[in-house]
């Protein structure tokens, strides 16, 4: 049973952390890590664990840190009783725990997919139809590419940022965007690519937190996924881009996940 929101909120917000505040990272695959994100978070003085489910390490509770980022994984939605991801269900739970007593989260790929399923919406293979009067076919988005940033000019999540930023895309999956949540991206074949809800929540279907050696692994540790998205050339061009935006495009998805962090866990005020 999940926790009633009215009854347990109180309880959770009056936890003491302590002096550093605590950030537990679940990590579904070896080469999946929070990446980029892990100097922002000692930057910020975050005492960080990382729980690697796919290990068998346990799914924490629901008041166990300040800051809960869920990262991707080629597992989806569609396998929560999959008895291969005995985590999968249990990480539901946890995220709609902390959905309701409005607990921070950060959700990256299939962590931004599972926010989206926590919070009632649908999650289903991206399908679009791209030839006139043909089925709809699965769109995989493999690869470096501009997402359409929305509102920058006001959302605080997108401050100091244009009207698009260069990120990587690696997924087969989308959502419906929740009730209540505010759109923060969108690409033509995938229109969902990022929301918030209220200022607890950021999900990100795209990559802001890989860096270049990153890609590289995926390309090894996820070869046959790159090959049915991009075609027999596909890792070949996705190297060739990945040195020219991994680099280029730091800056901006630094400012992105900075800007998150900002809104999920405001500065303390100095004593």
């Amino acid at each position: 049973m999940l926790p009633d929101a009215d009854r347990c909120l109180p309880a959770l917000l009056a936890i003491h952390y302590g002096d550093m505040p605590r950030a537990i990272v679940l990590q579904h695959v070896a080469h999946e890590d929070c990446g980029r994100l892990a100097r922002l978070l000692a930057e910020r003085g975050f005492e960080r664990e990382d729980r690697l489910l796919y290990e068998g390490d346990a799914v924490p509770r629901v008041d166990e840190a300040e800051l809960l980022v869920v990262m991707g994984g080629p597992m989806g939605v569609g396998d929560l009783h999959d008895p291969l991801f005995p985590f999968l269900p249990l990480e539901a739970e946890l995220i709609r725990a902390r959905l309701a007593n409005r607990l921070p989260i950060l959700g990256i790929c299939l962590g931004a997919q599972l926010i989206a399923h926590a919070a009632g919406a649908r999650v289903y293979p991206n399908s679009r139809v791209l030839v006139p009067n043909e089925p709809p076919q699965v769109v995989r988005e493999v690869g470096w590419g501009d997402v359409r940033l929305i509102d920058h000019e006001r959302e605080p999540v997108l401050r100091g940022l244009g009207s698009s930023a260069m990120m990587l895309h690696w997924h087969g999956d989308t959502y419906d965007l929740p009730v209540g949540a505010v759109l923060l991206a969108s690409t033509p074949h995938c229109p969902n690519q990022a929301f918030r809800i209220g200022n607890y929540a950021v999900a990100l279907q795209f990559h802001c937190e890989v860096q270049a050696e990153q890609v590289r692994v995926w390309l090894d540790e996820d070869a046959a996924f790159v090959l049915k998205a991009n075609g027999a050339d596909g890792r070949s061009r996705l190297l060739s881009d990945n040195e020219r935006f991994a680099v280029s495009s730091q800056a901006a998805r630094d400012r992105l996940l900075n800007n998150i962090l900002d809104l999920l866990i405001p500065a303390r005020p100095t004593p």
